[in-house]
């Protein structure tokens, strides 16, 4: 077993105009200062990474790994979430998605397109110059405005869907694999890789491909009712990314699952700071570490109630006392006996 790095922060909901969240140097020594050890960072912000330099200059990547170096903090993964976002985007979702990608591919979906894909495999290289084994995307979406099965779904549609979702990202996984880094799924609504089953789906789709990882974020699952416990016990073995996040789920008879369309604060599944909500950490702690998950907590923070920065200081310390520094040894070795073959076979009556 290993013990799960810690604590980290993704920074994308952090960065802004305003100082200490608006240069480099500035967010790492707020990180530092809270006991932050990792961060995780999106890279469309050339403030913090130029991702096509971090892709094409080894140089680079090392001078941008000695600064954030220089304040005690280490890089966990590399995050693409709006680019990978944008390699499959249904026309109906066309006008919303455009604020991800410069505005010279706005209004052209094909070029937009075309412009994710490079972003992922800039991603793929630039995390192998800084010496990362995985990043963290989204899917996109082909199929979601067709999750609820009415009016009754064509035949085929979703296996269609599927099979285009699987075309446009082989390339990219293979681009990943030649890089030898993981690139890990966030399982989120919204995305076609939703649950489970759409990411076996998926998985089939890419022939199981071995780079098709999973970054395992539970408050998504507790605002499907899913079994977020038992999803570690089914794919393990596939999660290489973890995000700390807390979640709440409090149906009424009014609304459910789907939140009726209101606001965060007023929809009876929402996201809270960790330690907020209703997520049982200490059994995914416990699990991942049974399960001998070798990356990082990395806490995201994303509540409807509490501040941010609250919300940050109070995760560093919520990680911190959540990992599991894992044993290397039995509990009842002080009784065990010395290896005796004939002493085992007496004791089979052999």
């Amino acid at each position: 077993m290993t013990t799960i790095q810690g604590p980290a922060v993704f920074l994308a909901q952090f960065i802004s105009d305003e100082a200490p969240f608006n240069s480099l140097d500035g967010i790492c020594k707020w990180a530092a200062d809270l006991g932050f050890k990792g961060i995780q960072m999106p890279t469309l912000d050339t403030r913090f990474i130029d991702l096509k330099l971090a892709a094409e200059s080894k140089t680079y990547a090392e001078e941008l790994k000695g600064t954030i170096a220089s304040y005690g903090l280490e890089i966990t993964e590399l995050s693409t979430h709006l680019q990978g976002q944008l390699v499959a985007v249904h026309p109906a979702y066309d006008d919303f998605f455009d604020a991800f990608a410069p505005k010279n591919v706005h209004g052209k979906p094909k070029a937009r397109q075309e412009w994710a894909v490079q972003q992922l495999k800039y991603a793929a290289k630039a995390s192998q110059n800084l010496g990362l084994n995985a990043h963290a995307t989204f899917s996109g979406s082909l199929l979601w405005q067709y999750f609820h099965p009415w009016p009754q779904r064509p035949p085929g549609l979703v296996e269609d869907g599927f099979a285009e979702l699987a075309k446009r990202w082989l390339p990219i996984l293979n681009e990943f694999d030649q890089n030898g880094v993981d690139l890990c799924y966030e399982i989120h609504p919204g995305e076609d890789l939703f649950d489970g089953e759409t990411y076996e789906m998926f998985l089939k789709a890419v022939n199981n491909h071995s780079r098709a990882c999973l970054l395992y974020d539970p408050s998504h699952f507790v605002l499907q009712q899913l079994d977020y416990i038992q999803y570690i016990d089914f794919y393990h073995e596939r999660i290489k990314a973890f995000h700390v996040k807390d979640a709440e789920f409090n149906p009424t008879g009014k609304q459910g699952t789907f939140g009726g369309y209101q606001s965060w604060v007023n929809r009876a599944g929402r996201y809270r700071s960790p330690g907020d909500g209703q997520i049982d950490f200490k059994t995914i702690f416990s699990k991942l570490a049974q399960y001998d998950f070798k990356g990082w907590a990395v806490m995201e923070w994303e509540c409807c109630i509490k501040n941010q920065e609250d919300g940050a200081r109070e995760g560093a310390e919520f990680i911190k006392n959540h990992i599991i520094k894992v044993t290397d040894k039995a509990f009842d070795d002080f009784a065990a006996v010395e290896t005796n073959k004939a002493f085992n076979r007496k004791n089979l009556g052999l």
